[in-house]
């Protein structure tokens, strides 16, 4: 027989083996994939709720109508303020549940209960904040009855829908967590509903990472360079949001001579920060202070990134203005991505407006929280964008044993216990230690435990094995701010309008508001701190008396405007008020003005020579991508001689380009890279090792697998290993403000960087330029392969909406089913079309506007709004992501108010009974 036809060579068994062991694995996959699938979607589908028809709910006094429409929004419909809150707390727990539910652990530390030991260090940090204990205080002591009445109505109505539900019959989640432990939710609480409060005004808490950062960078730069790293805020090019603050609308006039409203600390003395504090306490504190940054760090894992991108768009423009002769107002604030989004669409009317059914209101609402928090009801429409006051200062604590020492005094700290229950393991207890000042989160870190060991303070006493870092945080006192919801959402005018947001206690807020008689406004309220001493920029002496918060600053002292004449109001994260015509500090971080300026030359263009703004042209604003730092920095980039013609293929890209980031273009997605490795070669080479942030690792060829020439194999693996070895900072418009201020300054020692394998030091602006033009080629052809025509920004800049709990922790399976994307964006960093992304770690999307809305006053049933996913947080249901698409195209979809309007767009009706 001839050897090529012999039938059982070894060689050709082996072969057989391992194809059949592939249709095996193969088979065994694809079984597996069935039976998940299987799993997932039945049991989801046993979660789904009941939207027609009617169901009976204890405690109601008459029948509620609840209409949905095509995306499943629901317009809740009562006859007393009790039903209505009863209802929507019913309503929001049949979509969102499982979302409510952890929210609330979060905000108690008891997430270990559900998730197990990984979320133990978590808990513990968020037991020393005490944010459930102050919640507990506010709805104990400072709230309305009637704002205690709404909450309890709400529980009720949440518990409504618990009552014989669990496991599945809730969400796919609780069928999930039943594979590793016996979690059963509990009964909702008024107090659940007033804790999220703080755990907003966490994500919106100000400079403390700012303060962090400042301090660390003494190891390592002058307090030159670091001014030059802070630059002052830029007035003369980028407008505040008033002209001047605390001005009486009637009057005129402001009182310098207010004293501030009281803010006792309880300890006799208390302590503000000092960037100028004579001790010089803040230095040294290196390895400890980046621990506790790291600690904030575990935090917003499921509130998101921090960040100076984080913020928020929001204006209103004078009926002067507009196509309807009406004001017209938009909002987009700018928070993490979640699956679902942090926001729930709602309306919720009394059939009729009496003393016993006040609410006439629709909007954005958060799950676990009764009534709207930005929408508009019949008479007023309100905005928030996120103010950014500093309301939190560090303390360097001195302790001996139990007390810690003020002035000349010692005095006792406060300890309490708190046992954090485990799933699947042993219960720990730790203890919380408070001074006067707040609690010392320096005993949730083991490198913190010996915090100022190295501080060299001369005149402070002796600090013996170190010191301990308090936390002074306006939130973590009593307040009222969930009065504020329920005064906002029945306003009926700027006085009662203000009158409600005097309440507001935190998070600090930007406040816009317009109303259908035609008037515009502007308030700024919160709970922020007057300092005796220092500017709160640094860490200060906590035994020192003169750092003291002695008052915060008077309600009626805060800016506020009503129809300037300009005939618009704008915010977005900018400076309120120019500093020096006013007599209180708000801040020294804000925001540096990129997307409020520009959103103010927009209408600005639009309204010269006599011109409109409709809705069209508010929805088309809020989609500007813009990229104010290209504007800057291309014209320079465009004049490098290049010669090597790979990169110039890549510079070619720049010419006649607009700078907008839209997703198909090659010129935003080169140019982003190109600024991503100015900052590196700029700054990140000379920051100290603490603040270094590594960034992510490339591939090492390019995407289209072609293999390329020797030349480009050793650029891209050397962009490669440079890229996992280097870091930056995070590229948000402080950064536009350091480039700007030293662009011209050819000699700079800023743009100084060392010489890598392939490329020798730079030494001028220019050749960093180069440098950094020739980095990201490399950078973009192992991401996006070698033919540079085929870039585009979108490839690069993807957001994935995650689940934020089982969807990023849970097993992969898990992940597929509770998980939706990518979608290809357009936008970017500090652009008005906020999608943000953090230079230090890549072009991956981490913030968006969480939605958008314009509101035409007055003709409400013509405002538009969308959010980032849909309503029902239950994965498969058709409203899970169904908003998603058309929020990534920049689409908005008609908002129904009138009752006409909502039963003419109501798809399910259902009636609750009692």
């Amino acid at each position: 027989m001839p050897a090529n036809t012999t039938a059982s060579s070894p060689k050709k068994k082996k072969g057989r083996r391992a194809r059949l062991l592939v249709i095996v694995l193969v088979l065994a996959l694809v079984a597996g994939v069935g039976y998940a699938t299987y799993w997932s979607i039945s049991t989801v589908r046993a979660s789904f709720p009941q939207t027609t028809g009617t169901i009976k709910v204890d405690g109601l006094s008459g029948t509620v109508e609840v209409r949905r429409d095509s995306y499943g929004i629901p317009q809740i419909y009562a006859d007393s303020d009790e039903d209505l809150f009863r209802a929507q707390g019913f309503v929001q727990a049949q979509d969102r549940f499982w979302e409510m539910d952890v929210r609330r652990h979060m905000t108690a530390g008891r997430l270990s209960e559900m998730f197990g030991s990984g979320q133990v260090e978590t808990d513990a940090f968020l037991r020393t904040l005490g944010w459930r204990q102050v919640a507990q205080q506010e709805y104990d002591t400072l709230l309305t009855p009637e704002t205690k009445k709404y909450l309890q109505a709400y529980a009720a109505g949440v518990n409504a829908y618990l009552k014989g539900r669990e496991g599945k019959e809730l969400s796919v989640e609780y069928a999930a967590l039943s594979f590793t432990n016996d979690y059963k939710p509990e009964p909702w609480t008024p107090v659940d509903s007033v804790a999220w409060l703080k755990a907003m005004a966490w994500d919106l808490r100000g400079n403390m990472q700012d303060e962090i950062d400042r301090s660390l960078l003494t190891s390592r730069l002058t307090e030159k360079q670091i001014k030059e790293l802070y630059p002052s805020y830029p007035y003369d090019r980028n407008k505040p949001i008033v002209d001047a603050g605390g001005i009486d609308p009637v009057t005129g006039k402001f009182d310098p001579d207010a004293k501030p409203s009281d803010l006792s600390d309880g300890s006799g003395s208390s302590s503000g920060s000092g960037g100028n504090s004579p001790a010089g306490a803040a230095q040294g504190l290196n390895s400890q202070l980046a621990a506790l940054s790291r600690t904030l760090d575990t935090i917003p894992a499921l509130l998101g990134p921090s960040g100076s991108g984080i913020g928020s768009n929001s204006w209103v423009v004078s009926g002067t203005y507009t196509t309807t002769g009406k004001p017209m107002l938009a909002n987009d604030p700018h928070l993490a991505p979640s699956l679902p989004s942090l926001w729930y669409q709602m309306g919720l009317h009394c059939r009729k407006v009496t003393a016993s059914c006040q609410y006439d209101t629709a909007g954005y609402t958060f799950s676990g929280m009764p009534g709207v928090i930005i929408g508009h009801n019949q008479d007023i429409a309100w905005g928030f964008t996120n103010l950014g006051a500093d309301v939190t200062d560090l303390y360097l604590e001195k302790l001996s044993g139990n007390s810690y020492q003020v002035g000349g005094e010692e005095k006792e700290l406060k300890i309490r216990t708190e046992v954090i229950k485990v799933a699947g393991g042993q219960d720990k207890t730790i203890k919380v230690r408070s001074t006067g000042h707040g609690p010392l989160v320096s005993d949730r870190s083991t490198e913190l435990e010996k915090v100022g060991e190295k501080a060299p303070v001369s005149t402070a006493p002796d600090r013996g094995a170190g010191y301990a870092v308090a936390l002074q945080w306006t939130a973590l006192r009593p307040g009222k701010s969930m009065d504020a919801v329920f005064g906002l959402d029945r306003a009926k005018d700027f006085k009662t309008f203000r009158a409600a947001a005097k309440n507001f206690e935190v998070p600090s807020q930007n406040l816009i508001y317009a109303d259908s008689k035609g008037h515009i406004g502007y308030q700024a309220p919160g709970t922020i701190p007057v300092r005796a001493e220092g500017d709160g920029t640094t860490p200060a002496p906590g035994w020192d008396p003169r750092y003291k918060w002695k008052g915060t600053i008077p309600f009626d002292e805060l800016p506020y405007e009503y129809d300037p004449g300009r005939g618009y109001i704008v915010t977005a994260n900018q400076s309120v008020i120019d500093a020096k015509k006013y007599p209180y500090l708000l801040t020294k971080d804000y925001g540096y003005g990129a997307r409020s300026q520009r959103i103010n030359d927009l209408i600005e263009l639009k309204i010269q020579g006599g011109g409109k703004i409709s809705t069209e042209d508010m929805r088309t604003m809020q989609m500007d991508n813009t990229s104010e730092i290209a504007k800057l920095l291309t014209p320079y980039l465009l004049k490098i001689d290049i010669s090597d013609p790979y990169v110039r293929e890549a510079q070619k890209l720049l010419e006649g380009w607009d700078y907008s980031q839209e997703p198909d273009s090659g010129a935003a997605a080169y140019f982003n890279a190109v600024w991503r490795n100015v900052l590196k070669l700029s700054f990140g080479n000379k920051l100290p090792k603490e603040l270094r942030v590594e960034g992510e690792c490339l591939n090492v060829r390019p995407a289209d697998s072609s293999a390329p020439d020797d030349e480009l194999s050793e650029r891209v693996r050397e962009c490669g290993e440079r890229d996992t070895e280097s870091a930056q900072p995070d590229g948000g418009d402080r950064w536009y403000e350091v480039v700007r201020n030293i662009i011209k300054d050819e000699d700079n020692a800023w743009w100084r960087s060392p010489a890598s394998r392939t490329e020798p030091a730079t030494a001028t602006r220019d050749q960093l330029l180069a440098r950094a033009m020739d980095d990201a080629r490399w950078e973009l052809t192992a991401k996006l392969g070698k033919d540079a025509s085929s870039w585009s920004w979108g490839r690069l800049h993807r957001l994935t909406l995650k689940n934020q709990t089982l969807g990023t922790e849970g097993p992969g399976f898990l992940q597929f089913v509770l998980n939706r994307g990518p979608w290809n964006l357009g936008g970017g960093e500090a652009a008005v079309n906020a999608t943000g992304w953090n230079a230090a770690g890549g072009y991956g999307v981490i913030w968006v506007p969480s939605m958008r809305m314009v509101v035409n006053v007055g003709d409400w049933d013509k405002s538009r709004w969308i959010s980032l996913t849909g309503a029902s947080g239950h994965a498969y249901s058709a409203h899970y992501v169904d908003q998603t698409d058309k929020w990534a195209n920049g689409e908005l979809l008609d908002w129904a108010y009138s009752d006409q309007a909502v039963k003419a767009k109501a798809t399910d009706t259902l009636k609750l009974t009692p």
